[in-house]
C-alpha cells in the first residue's frame, strides 16, 4: 500500500522534473506520464464526467475505497492525459480531507504553469477544482 503523503508524492514529481533542464524533454515525461494514467471506465465517457473548462475533452470519476479516494480519467489529448496523469498520481490514494485541503505547490515548482497555453492552464486548475469537489462529495456521503 502507498504510504507517501501528497507533499511527498509532489516532491518527487518535482525532483523527476528536475532531472531535465529543456523543455521539450520536461514535455517528453509529461506524454509519457499520461499513458500511466489510471484509465477510466468506458461507462463513465459521458458528458456529466467531463471536466468543465479544458480545451480538451477530460474525463474523470472517483471513488471511495477504504476510507480513501481514488481518481481514474483520460483526455483526447496527449498533454493534458499527461497532467490529468499528474495530479492523479499526487491526489489519488489519499483521504477525502488531506485531498480537500491539499495545497498542490508542485505545479509551480517544476515551472509548468509558465510553460502552458492559458486554456491548458486553466483546465489544469479546473481538474484540480473537480478533484478536489469530488472528495468533498464523498466526504459529505460519508457523514450523511
Amino acid at each position: 500500500m502507498d504510504k507517501q503523503t501528497i507533499d511527498e508524492k509532489q516532491n518527487e514529481i518535482i525532483e523527476e522534473f528536475s532531472y531535465f533542464d529543456d523543455w521539450m524533454d520536461k514535455y517528453e515525461l509529461l506524454i509519457q506520464l499520461g499513458k500511466e494514467v489510471p484509465l477510466i471506465d468506458d461507462q463513465y465517457k459521458k458528458d456529466e464526467h467531463l471536466i468543465k473548462g479544458c480545451q480538451s475533452q477530460v474525463w474523470m470519476h472517483a471513488e471511495e475505497k477504504n476510507g480513501k479516494v481514488f481518481y481514474t480519467a483520460d483526455s483526447d489529448a496527449i498533454i493534458t492525459k499527461g497532467l490529468v496523469s499528474l495530479v492523479i498520481k499526487v491526489l489519488s490514494g489519499h483521504k477525502a480531507e488531506d485531498i480537500a485541503s491539499s495545497k498542490l505547490y508542485f505545479i509551480q515548482k517544476i515551472g509548468l504553469q509558465n510553460h502552458l497555453s492559458p486554456t491548458r492552464s486553466n483546465g489544469l486548475l479546473a481538474m484540480i477544482k473537480q478533484m478536489k469537489l469530488y472528495a468533498v462529495a464523498l466526504q459529505q456521503q460519508k457523514i450523511k
